[in-house]
C-alpha cells in the first residue's frame, strides 16, 4: 500500500489553506455560520397583556420552532415604547435582540418626544411587518346614546363643553385618531389620557367618556357582549369579525385610517447574512395559517412584507403621523 503519512510540513501548509479559505468568506458570512447558537431576545417595548405582547409571544414561539433557538419575551415599557426602543437600538448587532415595533414606536415618537427626529428611523434594520390591526370608534350608548359616526358628530356640534375621550396616553394611535376626527370635524374635544387602554375602557363603560377610538383588541370582548357599541372601525374595509359596523370613510370620513402595527427589527449594523436569515424565518412564520388565524381571532390582519418595503412603509407612516400631530398641535414631550 502506497505510505499515506503527511509530513509536518505539508500539515502546516494544510492549515495555512484553510485559514486562508476562511479569511476570503465575508465577515457576516463567518459569523453568520452558526447563527442563531444561543437564545434570541424579542423585546415588546410595552407592557404585558396587550396586542402587541401577545402577538410578539405567538410570532416568538413560531420563531423559536423556524430558528430552532428559543426567543425570550422581554417587556421594556415607557414614554410610549421609546425606553425598550432605544435599548434594542443600542444594543450589540449580532442578531440576539430584536425588537417587536409598532406604528407608535417606528413612526410616531419621532414627533412627539424632543430627543428623537425622522434620523432615528435608521436606528434599525428592516426584518419583516407581520401585523395590521384596526382602531375602532366605540361608545357606552347609557352615556351617549347615539347610533352612527354621524349621530356623534351632531352631539358633539351641539356641546357647549365639548365631547371627552380617552386614550392609553399622549402620542398613541388611539389618542391621535381621536385629535383626527376632531380636526376633520371641526369639534371641540377633551382628551383624558390613562396608564393603558384597560383603565380607559372601564371608565368608558362606567360611564366617565363619551367615546373611545380603541384598539379593536381590547375593545372587541366589550363591542361582542353588547356592553360597548362599536360606530365604524378605522381601517380600509369592514372588519369580518364585525361585517354589520361600518368603516370611518363609509361615515363620510375619506382617508381616516388608523391603528397599529407589529413588525421586527434589529440594530443598525447587525449582518446582512444574519438579516437575511432573520428575515427569511420571520416572514415563513407570518404565511403559516396557525399565525393568521390568531391574528384574524384578535381583529388584525396577517401581513408578510419584506424588509425593503416595511422600511419604505414605516417612512411613509411617520410622514402622515407627522402631519397629524402638525394638525392637532400636539406638545412635544
Amino acid at each position: 500500500m502506497p505510505d499515506r503519512k503527511i509530513t509536518r510540513q505539508a500539515f502546516l501548509k494544510s492549515i495555512a489553506a484553510l485559514g486562508l479559505t476562511a479569511a476570503l468568506q465575508p465577515l457576516s458570512a463567518q459569523i453568520s455560520n452558526g447563527y442563531p447558537s444561543r437564545a434570541i431576545r424579542l423585546v415588546v417595548p410595552f407592557a404585558p397583556g396587550g396586542n402587541t405582547d401577545l402577538i410578539a409571544r405567538i410570532l416568538g414561539q413560531a420563531l423559536a420552532e423556524e430558528l430552532g433557538q428559543p426567543v425570550v419575551v422581554e417587556n421594556i415599557s415607557g414614554a410610549n415604547g421609546s425606553i425598550g426602543t432605544s435599548r434594542v437600538a443600542a444594543a450589540a448587532a449580532d442578531g440576539y435582540t430584536l425588537l417587536f415595533g409598532t406604528a407608535g414606536t417606528q413612526a410616531i415618537n419621532q414627533s412627539l418626544y424632543k430627543n428623537l427626529s425622522e434620523k432615528n428611523l435608521d436606528d434599525f434594520e428592516y426584518l419583516g411587518l407581520v401585523t395590521s390591526i384596526p382602531n375602532m370608534l366605540v361608545i357606552n350608548e347609557a352615556r351617549t346614546p347615539v347610533g352612527s359616526v354621524a349621530e356623534l358628530l351632531a352631539l358633539a356640534q351641539s356641546s357647549q363643553a365639548g365631547l371627552n375621550y380617552g386614550s392609553p396616553g399622549a402620542g398613541s394611535t388611539i389618542h391621535l385618531s381621536a385629535e383626527m376626527f376632531g380636526t376633520a370635524a371641526g369639534v371641540k374635544l377633551l382628551h383624558v389620557p390613562y396608564r393603558g387602554s384597560a383603565p380607559a375602557l372601564a371608565d368608558l363603560m362606567g360611564g366617565q367618556l363619551d367615546f373611545i377610538f380603541e384598539n379593536i383588541t381590547p375593545a372587541l370582548p366589550f363591542v361582542t357582549s353588547g356592553k360597548l357599541k362599536a360606530l365604524a372601525v378605522a381601517s380600509e374595509e369592514r372588519v369580518p369579525l364585525l361585517p354589520d359596523v361600518p368603516t370611518m370613510k363609509e361615515s363620510g370620513f375619506d382617508n381616516f385610517v388608523t391603528g397599529t402595527w407589529n413588525g421586527v427589527l434589529a440594530p443598525k449594523g447587525t449582518p446582512q447574512a444574519i438579516v437575511d436569515r432573520l428575515s427569511t424565518a420571520i416572514l415563513q412564520c407570518a404565511a403559516k395559517p396557525d399565525f393568521k388565524a390568531k391574528v384574524q381571532e384578535m381583529g388584525g390582519q396577517p401581513l408578510e412584507m419584506g424588509p425593503e418595503e416595511f422600511k419604505r412603509f414605516t417612512r411613509e407612516e411617520y410622514q402622515r403621523w407627522n402631519a397629524v400631530v402638525a394638525a392637532a398641535g400636539v406638545e412635544k414631550l
